[in-house]
């Protein structure tokens, strides 16, 4: 009666087993159909010490451009955008614990926003040049690719990465139909003498 029992109970707990693998898959397999409408990332926001200060920082060092920004916002900042990606700095009040208190410190598992460089030597010369503290290291993969990298802070603390990342392939832990590229048009859109021309015309 007892092995009886037991096997009943191996029954059950299997079926239960089988009954969540299942409602993982479903689950899983919704996802797909509805994956969410995202496009590309559009901004990184940073808490900043001196509006101006970042501006420099950012426009100098990393070549962003300054954006017009909507009048609407109602405190002191600024936006700022290049290579596809937009920064948005904020002004932080003076008793603002949400920035680093160590500006110098560089760890590069510390949060970061990380930039592809196409010539490190050419930035390492900027950076030295403009007297910016900097750490270099180089992360070799399994296939003995590797890929240099510099770390650096922005005048807040905040740490940004460069480094030659395309040397190391890309492979999805998961289904490759998830991952969008954006191709075919650019976000948000960017006002140039030629759209404005266009515009004009039509």
């Amino acid at each position: 009666m007892q092995k009886q029992e037991v096997r009943a109970e191996e029954r059950k707990s299997g079926k239960k087993v089988e009954e969540k693998v299942k409602e993982g898959k479903q689950e899983d397999s919704k996802d797909e159909e509805n994956p969410p409408p995202l496009m590309t990332l559009n901004h990184v926001s940073r808490l900043c010490r001196n509006v101006k200060e970042s501006i420099d920082f950012y426009t100098k060092v990393l070549g962003f451009v300054l954006i017009e920004r909507p009048q609407a916002l109602d405190f002191e900042g600024a936006w700022l955008f290049n290579y596809g990606i937009g920064i948005h700095l904020v002004q932080s009040n003076e008793e603002d614990h949400r920035l680093p208190s160590d500006t110098q410190q560089l760890d590069p598992q510390d949060n970061h926003i990380s930039f592809q460089c196409e010539d490190l030597e050419a930035m390492e010369k900027k950076l030295k040049e403009m007297d910016v503290k900097y750490m270099k290291r180089t992360l070799e993969a399994e296939d003995g690719k590797a890929m240099d990298q510099i770390f650096f802070n922005d005048p807040d603390g905040f740490m940004v990465e460069i480094c030659n990342c395309e040397n190391l392939k890309l492979i999805p832990a998961d289904s490759l139909n998830k991952i969008k590229l954006p191709v075919d048009r650019h976000t948000p859109p960017l006002a140039t003498a030629q759209n404005d021309h266009d515009n004009a015309a039509t």
